[in-house]
């Protein structure tokens, strides 16, 4: 058997490389989106790890207020201007990028995993299990997700951690259906059989050949969807059930900010057009990697 190192020196793996890379390069979606998803993404581990160790890369201090620089224009030393408390708005931006990443990404990607296993064992067993889930998804998929996130709040409380266990509970079933779905698809082929002829277990079955053959269609899905949450969580912001002042989040500046649209029209507009930006280049990742997944 080959190591990992002689496998990533194989002809055959820098083929497959070279394939890969010629594809993304002939989807223009695919090389947008994963320039701009990789920026987000650089820049909240950036603000994350500096954080860790009582630094910062935002040019000002995010939450401290400048009561002498009050609702400046944009400028060179202030890009996106500065809000009613002299708060400059480019640094609140950068500094909120890595918890409305992070937990767009927490949530999604619990999603997949929890709903993508869940419901390839219930559709591969089949009977008392799978009927069993498709009871549970319909409960959630009867109850608008939103107003069940706004009344959880309200019991458990504002905050971050409070918001990403909610929306994980509530994304799940999505996975489960769509993993149902696909499953049901391939477990009637060829390889299957062969696989459960040889005594292999339910299980080894399920995580070796099935998961495996229809992780991409998940993943296509995941993809644009964590588009959906910023957007979902941002809202939650909007509201004021997920980040508590002083600390920043998009969703909320946009809530603070509008009262002042006719004085400073930039303040709502700047964390506005970020939000935008990040679901759009979650989508266009994700139609990038179906357009290569349908060339394959």
């Amino acid at each position: 058997m080959l190591t990992s190192l002689e496998e990533i020196e194989s002809p055959k793996f820098a083929a497959r490389a070279r394939s890969a890379i010629g594809l993304i390069r002939r989807s223009k979606e695919m090389v947008i989106g994963l320039t701009m998803v990789g920026i987000f993404l650089v820049l909240a581990l950036s603000v994350y790890i500096t954080g860790l160790f009582g630094a910062r890369i935002t040019p000002y201090n995010p939450i401290q207020n400048f009561v002498a620089t009050p609702l400046l224009s944009p400028t060179w030393a202030h890009p996106f201007g500065t809000d009613s408390l002299g708060r400059d708005v480019f640094s609140r931006i950068i500094a909120a990028t890595p918890t409305d990443m992070g937990v767009s990404l927490a949530v999604v990607a619990t999603a997949f995993i929890v709903g993508g296993i869940l419901g390839a064992i219930a559709a591969y067993r089949s009977g008392i299990l799978d009927e069993a889930l498709m009871r549970i998804t319909d409960v959630f998929f009867a109850l608008p997700g939103l107003v069940l996130a706004m009344v959880v709040a309200v019991i458990l409380g504002p905050g971050t951690i409070n918001m990403m266990f909610v929306l994980m509970i509530l994304w799940w079933p999505v996975y489960a259906r769509l993993s149902r779905g696909e499953t049901l698809k391939v477990s009637h082929q060829n390889f299957i059989e062969a696989a459960k002829l040889s005594g292999m277990s339910s299980l080894k079955v399920i995580f070796r050949h099935i998961l495996p053959n229809i992780f991409l269609i998940l993943l296509v899905y995941a993809t644009l969807d964590i588009g959906t949450v910023v957007l979902v969580f941002s809202g939650l912001s909007y509201l004021g059930l997920a980040i508590t002042p002083p600390a920043p989040d998009w969703g909320q500046m946009v809530n603070a900010y509008q009262d002042y649209m006719l004085r400073a029209p930039w303040l709502p507009i700047f964390p506005g057009l970020i939000i935008a930006l990040g679901v759009i280049g979650f989508s266009l990742l994700g139609d990038g990697l179906r357009d290569i997944m349908e060339v394959r």
